[in-house]
């Protein structure tokens, strides 16, 4: 896996999405924790703020009562005492609301009960001192007394509600620096969650938008896709079809309908329905190749025939696998529409037994041509051979004439079944290749050729020539007839000159007619300084049979220069020609070097 394919694998993108998650629960709990911890704080001052309030009623109350008792003691009006039982279920009820405050806190349970006594033993003196006030005589120095030990008491009420409220205020200091420090970092981890969240929302907005575009164009794709297999199957006459053997459900594509005569998807897509269409013949072979796919868990190749809803038979032929990823519970198979196949595949069967029969016909002439055509010619040869030439001499010149004819005759004769025996042999022989030294063969056509070579005093120069892969006696016949070609068109008042050379080409040199382009070949030009030809003769002189010279002019059966391409093309090569009338003639075969 490359870095590239790495950081656009899912899996990388799971990791990121899950350390995010988690770097995001984090935070958040470390925000929650301190948004927790700021509303505990916040409950705390809004406790201690409540234990204040419920203070200062209690002394507000106990002010006014006070308050009450120095009016009655001044006028002696029962208006003043009238609001004493209430102050005191007042007091009473924020001492309740005291206790339930701190009902968690001990020490402030004991400084609210004493606060509680002291309070109940004040407004029990108040009540001595307003019954001593409405007595009759009244006893002034008593209640100087009561005053005074009210006073001693309210003094000790003061200072235990300044103990509750000085411990209180310890508390509230402690609340208010726990607040404050909440305070600060709340904002500050609420700042990091947002920011977080904004870069993932907005990570995840562009990845998410970059999936939607590339869902969009693999959509896209798809889309083109399957347009192009459902005009794929019309063009090339086949269906897909798909079969799930868990539950025995079948998909098949529109065109196995077309291809049944049907309109798509006009019946079921079952089993039982398609093998309605299956020629009764076949039944039997298709029904045993659906057993073995269920059974053996493999692809099956089955050939057989349908009928169409018009009563045409068609040849069809399935092969289908399963999809390992589905544990082979899918079977997938494509059935294709093979009867221009196979109705082509038996006339060709047909035409190959004819092209066999004439084979063994053209063997027969063969065998005819080598044994019973070569008997009374050579019978023919030996009888002129038998006569004497004195009686030769004793013949009119016309008969001399008819005897030399028939003497010329049978030599061409002669010449004409032997090369037509050597083309025979050239393109029914076996083809095994060898290590052939090109230098070596040269060597061995001069040998076969000397005495037309000595007779007509030719030079033949040649350049180093390559060792190639090819069939030892065709490549020898090749130079010899090549040699021997240019002998035979040489000029009568100049020496035959034959240049032979070779080189290495790049196919790419010469795409008019080498096509592969991946193979190396040796180009071998035999140049001549003969009687050449029209250019416009280059490929005619190829041909069987063809010359361009009457058999007079220039020995020979119109053979050679045909077996030479017969050659060239038994070993995947090329060869040309060129010629300038009265200049030469360039023959130059391409031949690969593998």
């Amino acid at each position: 896996m490359t870095v590239k394919t790495f950081f656009k694998s899912s899996f990388l993108l799971k990791g990121i999405f899950t350390l995010s998650l988690i770097v995001l629960i984090y935070i958040s709990s470390v925000s929650y924790r301190h948004t927790a911890a700021l509303t505990e704080s916040s409950g705390l001052v809004v406790h201690s703020y409540k234990i204040h309030f419920e203070l200062e009623q209690i002394l507000s109350y106990l002010k006014d009562a006070e308050t009450m008792q120095r009016g009655f003691v001044i006028t002696q009006d029962s208006v003043f005492i009238q609001p004493f039982t209430a102050d005191q279920n007042a007091i009473y009820k924020s001492y309740l609301n005291l206790k339930s405050l701190t009902s968690d806190d001990r020490e402030q349970q004991a400084n609210l009960d004493t606060l509680l006594q002291l309070i109940s033993l004040r407004f029990k003196l108040m009540k001595i001192t307003l019954q001593s006030v409405a007595a009759d005589p009244l006893d002034d120095k008593q209640l100087e007394i009561n005053i005074q030990r009210g006073k001693s008491v309210m003094e000790n009420v003061y200072k235990q509600i300044n103990k509750i409220y000085e411990l209180e205020t310890s508390y509230f200091k402690d609340y208010q620096e726990k607040y404050e420090n909440e305070v600060i970092f709340t904002p500050i981890f609420t700042l990091i969650i947002m920011l977080f969240s904004l870069v993932v929302f907005t990570l995840s907005f562009f990845k998410i938008n970059k999936d939607l575009f590339v869902l969009k164009k693999s959509n896209e794709k798809l889309l083109i896709t399957t347009e192009s297999m459902k005009h794929a199957e019309e063009i090339g006459d086949f269906y897909i079809s798909q079969w799930n053997l868990e539950t025995d459900e079948h998909i098949f594509s529109d065109n196995l309908f077309r291809l049944l005569g049907h309109e798509p998807q006009s019946f079921p897509p079952t089993f039982d329905n398609y093998v309605k269409f299956i020629h009764p013949d076949d039944l039997e072979n298709v029904v045993s190749g659906i057993k073995k796919v269920e059974t053996e868990k493999s692809g099956q190749l089955l050939f057989y025939r349908i009928i169409r809803k018009d009563g045409e038979v068609r040849y069809f032929e399935s092969i289908g696998k399963f999809i390992p990823e589905i544990s082979n519970r899918l079977y997938i198979s494509i059935t294709r529409d093979i009867t221009d196949y196979h109705l082509g595949k038996i006339a060709l069967e047909e035409r190959n037994l004819e092209l066999e029969q004439s084979i063994k016909e053209l063997e027969s002439f063969n065998r005819v041509a080598s044994h019973d055509l070569q008997e009374p010619l050579r019978k023919i040869q030996t009888f002129l051979s038998r006569i004497p030439d004195d009686d030769k001499a004793n013949l009119s010149e016309a008969s001399k004439t008819y005897l030399a004819k028939i003497e010329s005759s049978s030599g061409r004769m002669r010449t004409l079944i032997d090369d037509l025996l050597l083309f025979s042999r050239t393109t029914k022989s076996e083809k095994v290749f060898e290590k052939t030294d090109l230098n070596q063969v040269l060597e061995t056509a001069r040998q076969e050729l000397a005495q037309d070579i000595d007779e007509k005093k030719a030079r033949i120069q040649s350049d180093p020539l390559p060792v190639l892969n090819a069939i030892p006696f065709q490549m020898q016949q090749l130079f010899v007839n090549l040699i021997g070609n240019a002998l035979k068109y040489s000029k009568q008042e100049i020496n035959p000159y034959i240049k032979i050379s070779s080189e290495k080409i790049e196919p790419a040199d010469y795409p008019h007619f080498i096509t592969d382009k991946n193979k190396k070949y040796v180009k071998i030009s035999f140049t001549d300084n003969g009687v050449g030809f029209e250019q416009q003769y280059a490929e005619k002189i190829f041909l069987l049979f063809n010359r361009l010279h009457q058999p007079n002019e220039y020995p020979g059966s119109g053979i050679g220069l045909t077996i030479c391409k017969k050659i060239t093309e038994n070993h995947n090569g090329f060869i040309v020609a060129d010629g300038k009338p009265g200049v030469g003639a360039t023959f130059t075969v391409y031949l690969p070097t593998q």
